[in-house]
């Protein structure tokens, strides 16, 4: 089983480490984004509510397929990033912000308020970090603003022996538990089922799964500490410990991934399940 992190509540990002999201580590989820919105067919007729919607590139490549999309996340900072992604000037200047086919809302689901109009085709949590805590009321939130029978895409890790990432996961939960006993029960072991007991608990219908390759290359050894600590995933290994500690801790766990040219890769497999409203 793959060892997965909640991301730790006390620790804020910086402008920086949300551009790191942005710029570094957001890509590799691109496959993921691609496989779902191929399968479920997203395009003009698609109303997308996207949940912990980060810096907005799962949203962007969803509106590129002509989905009318919403998306909702409670880190102000990336999602002022999604607002220069999907709403540049001059649409800025309200907290909620619409274009009449982008909306972007700070927070989750909960705050919402409203659909404006029609309810939502379909409802996306894409970010693996998010903790399970914060997701099931997020879900059931949602799934009052969608359509019955509207599909809702979960994602998380998939089987341990296709996730080298797992390694480097590890680093963080060995940090935080000897000083943070909350951050360490956050740490939990990602089972074959887990997305199907995360989808019943949400109230929602499990209706099938996929399986996605998602490589982590990096062109350099800082690249890859910036972007693996731009997922909030060390943010409990941070507070623990320090930021300067879980970096070295990265950079010699990394060493088993470096390249002879110097770039960084680990190969990994997300699943993703999709179940109905």
């Amino acid at each position: 089983m793959t060892p997965t992190l909640a991301r730790h509540p006390r620790t804020h990002r910086t402008d920086g480490r949300a551009r790191d999201w942005a710029e570094i580590q957001e890509r590799m989820l691109v496959p993921l984004y691609e496989a779902v919105h191929e399968r479920l067919e997203v395009g003009p007729r698609t109303r997308l509510l996207g949940i912990g919607c980060g810096s907005g590139l799962a949203l962007l490549m969803a509106s590129a397929r002509g989905a009318a999309v919403t998306g909702c996340d409670p880190d102000e900072r990336r999602l002022a990033l999604a607002r220069q992604r999907l709403l540049p000037e001059p649409q800025w200047g309200t907290p909620v912000r619409s274009d009449g086919r982008t909306r972007l809302v700070p927070g989750g689901p909960e705050e919402m308020p409203g659909t404006e109009g029609a309810p939502f085709t379909m409802v996306t949590a894409l970010d693996p970090g998010t903790a399970r805590g914060e997701l099931v009321p997020a879900l059931r939130a949602a799934a009052d603003l969608a359509e019955r029978g509207s599909p809702v895409v979960l994602a998380g890790w998939g089987p341990p022996e296709r996730c080298a990432t797992g390694r480097v996961l590890r680093v963080a939960a060995r940090l935080a538990e000897p000083r943070d006993a909350t951050a360490a029960a956050a740490v939990r072991l990602s089972g074959r089922d887990d997305l199907e007991v995360l989808a019943r608990d949400a109230g929602l219908r499990p209706d099938g799964s996929g399986r996605v390759s998602c490589p982590f290359g990096y062109p350099d050894m800082d690249s890859a500490v910036r972007g693996l600590v731009s997922t909030g995933l060390f943010d409990a290994a941070v507070a623990a410990t320090d930021e300067d500690q879980v970096r070295k801790e990265l950079r010699e766990t990394l060493h088993a991934y470096r390249r002879a040219d110097g770039t960084v890769r680990m190969e990994n497999v997300f699943r993703y399940l999709v179940a109905r409203v």
